[in-house]
């Protein structure tokens, strides 16, 4: 049985100089040596396995939410103890409208801290104060003012359209 060599060049990827690998075969070829064939940054990142080629997953930028969790035993008891209207904003985890918002409550909280009190009640984990409100789409918001809904509107909004339209509506409870 007979040994034999060959060799073939392959352009480097990352310069303008050949590289020489070599191959033997007994039975089969094998790739003996590749100590010099080198990947550019950009290609370094994918993985090539049996199951293809997979890249990393890259970390996920979500927005800070700044809220304050507190702890009611209903939404009653909530909106009755409430010094000032409550905005509350009626949402679900897997809503993409509901999660565009996130940070437009934050503005509008921030802005409006002195006038409204923002909550956010999670449908899926309180489907019965969702059915009682007859939360239809998603996000839905409620202004109340005593205790009562005052206005409800749905969709999401702009931080300065959400902003006016509950500043309009507490200009017409006075």
């Amino acid at each position: 049985m007979a040994v034999t060599v060959s060799a073939f060049t392959i352009p480097s990827l990352s310069s303008d100089r050949t590289t020489f690998l070599a191959a033997s075969s007994s039975h089969s070829s094998a790739l003996s040596s590749a100590s010099s064939l080198q990947f550019p940054v950009q290609l370094r990142r994918f993985r090539i396995g049996t199951k293809g080629i997979s890249a990393p997953s890259r970390p996920r930028i979500l927005p800070l939410v700044e809220a304050t969790k507190q702890t009611f035993s209903n939404l009653d008891d909530l909106l009755a103890k409430a010094e000032k209207p409550v905005l509350v904003d009626f949402y679900a985890t897997w809503c993409g409208p509901c999660q565009f918002m996130v940070p437009i409550l934050n503005e509008v909280n921030a802005k409006l801290k002195d006038k409204i009190q923002v909550v956010k009640i999670d449908t899926e984990k309180y489907p019965s104060i969702a059915d009682k409100y007859r939360i239809e789409a998603l996000p839905t918001f409620i202004l109340f003012k005593d205790g009562v809904p005052y206005d409800r509107f749905e969709g999401a909004f702009t931080a300065d359209k959400l902003i006016q339209r509950i500043e309009d509506a507490l200009k017409a409870t006075k």
